[in-house]
């Protein structure tokens, strides 16, 4: 099956929020995951799926529309997150979306830290381009519980359109499913009208069983996407862990009506692995939700490799890593 350039004609459309609802240990508790059916499917993703040339360069183009472009580091300044906001702004060089065909686009959003909220809400004022926070305790989770919910509510009241919440990995590990719950419906009320990415971690979670029942707990409580890793894990995104939590994506959409988002973070930063994301996305969810208001990549290198392609596909010649700095 080859994926076509409409991908990046799709209309941007403004999904309803997932509203949630009561807890089905019932069904949480019937979620299994079949480790080696996932495992072959999920290697056979990348030899199957190749798209080249103009097709390419489309998806390529669809993937930077889908980027929440990152900076989550302990030396960040107001100067650097201005500038990441610029690249977000003008992800691809002018010339080179002119020759696409592309002018206009921008990243999905842009991910920073609490105090880097308001820099950030500067400097995209006007552009559409939402500003999304870490919380609850980033990374690790282990902060106190009122403040981790407060923390919350300083980013929205700083401006932040999306929160990425951290849940607590122990709630899984021992089968406390209620806990995980209330903790996920209390950081769901605590956004407000902010949208609320829950990220499971799922290099600490053990087993691809707990992943999946930790995606259904947590969609049953209001996330509006489930995010694989903070991308401090030892492991983060990988294919068989994002094909257990898309099918649990599907498997809620087919029995409440309500579509829950997806974002693979940490360790995609090659542009061969976002079209193979995309096509792992387009296949087990459809073309709905290969749109940035229902999926994203969490990353902060990936942009830049994709940029690199598009300038070979534009100049037949590739350029240097170091001429497509991320700001």
């Amino acid at each position: 099956m080859q994926m076509q350039t409409e991908a990046v004609q799709l209309p941007q459309t403004v999904e309803p929020r997932n509203p949630g609802m009561g807890l089905d240990l019932d069904w949480v508790m019937r979620a299994t995951a079949n480790r080696s059916a996932i495992e072959r499917r999920a290697a056979a993703l990348p030899g199957r799926r190749s798209v080249k040339k103009d097709f390419q360069a489309a998806w390529l183009c669809r993937a930077v529309t889908c980027i929440d472009l990152t900076t989550l580091a302990g030396d960040d300044t107001v100067g650097r997150v201005t500038r990441l906001c610029a690249k977000a702004l003008q992800p691809v060089r002018s010339d080179l979306l002119a020759a696409l065909g592309m002018d206009g686009l921008t990243v999905g959003a842009v991910c920073v830290y609490h105090d880097m909220v308001a820099p950030a809400v500067t400097a995209l004022a006007g552009t559409g381009i939402p500003v999304a926070a870490v919380s609850t305790g980033f990374p690790a989770g282990l902060s106190p519980f009122h403040l981790r919910v407060a923390e919350i509510e300083e980013s929205v009241k700083a401006g932040a359109a999306e929160i990425d919440i951290v849940i607590s990995r122990r709630h899984v590990l021992t089968g406390n499913w209620q806990a995980l719950y209330d903790e996920m419906r209390a950081f769901r009320a605590a956004c407000g009208e902010a949208h609320v990415k829950a990220i499971l971690a799922t290099g600490e979670l053990g087993t691809l069983q707990n992943v999946a029942r930790a995606s259904l707990v947590c969609m049953m409580a209001g996330a509006d996407f489930i995010k694989t890793s903070t991308g401090k894990e030892s492991v983060n995104a990988t294919l068989p862990v994002s094909l257990v939590m898309v099918r649990a994506i599907r498997e809620f959409h087919e029995a409440t009506g309500h579509r829950v988002g997806y974002k693979p973070a940490g360790g995609i930063s090659k542009a061969k692995d976002a079209l193979v994301y995309l096509a792992l996305i387009k296949e087990e969810l459809g073309d709905r939700w290969v749109q940035n208001d229902l999926f994203r990549f969490g990353a902060s290198s990936l942009l830049g490799d994709i940029e690199r392609q598009l300038e070979h596909h534009v100049t037949g010649a590739y350029s240097a890593s170091w001429r497509h700095a991320a700001g």
